[in-house]
């Protein structure tokens, strides 16, 4: 009797939650083709044999919840996450951590205070007008900004390990084909 109306109950919110979904947008299933929100090139559907799907173009293979409409990166740990909200992918967040704005801050913090300490001093004592070198604080205030910003942006990428290589292959790979 109970698992009865546990059924009722469940058939109840996957049909009000499909009712609820705009004309256009279609409800995360295993049956249809979706956008690979990795590559954002290829396609995913459904593996055969297996409650898992697959990237025709980057062979990423995923677990969808299609009860909460979530898709899950299987080859890490913690899996990356995305939400489908009837027409395309919303976030890309790792389950169970959360980036607070103090890592944001600290970040930013690492690339701005390192080139502003190395400019003041260039400003404060400015190399000679006619020095052969009187560009190379300006020049080394750009590299540190620079580099410190790529660190970070090196480190985020590792941290969600995007397919950088795999992502320009494939967006050449279409610029070749038109």
């Amino acid at each position: 009797m109970l698992s009865g109306l546990l059924q009722k109950g469940t058939r109840f919110e996957i049909t009000f939650y499909m009712n609820s979904l705009p004309n256009s947008a279609k409800p995360l299933t295993y049956q249809g083709i979706y956008p690979c929100p990795i590559c954002r090139a290829g396609e995913i559907q459904s593996m055969l044999l297996m409650d898992a799907m697959a990237c025709d173009s980057c062979r990423q293979i995923f677990i969808a919840d299609l009860d909460k409409q979530i898709l899950k990166m299987t080859d890490r740990q913690p899996p990356l996450v995305w939400r489908w909200n009837g027409k395309n992918w919303m976030g890309g967040h790792l389950e169970g951590v959360e980036w607070g704005w103090t890592i944001w801050v600290l970040a930013i913090a690492f690339v701005v205070l390192p080139a502003t300490l190395i400019g003041l001093s260039a400003y404060t004592f400015p190399p000679e007008p006619t020095s052969r070198f009187y560009w190379f604080p300006l020049v080394w205030t750009g590299l540190t900004f620079l580099s410190h910003l790529t660190i970070i942006l090196w480190l985020v990428t590792e941290f969600y390990q995007f397919p950088i290589r795999m992502y320009l292959r494939i967006r050449l790979q279409q610029l070749w084909d038109r």
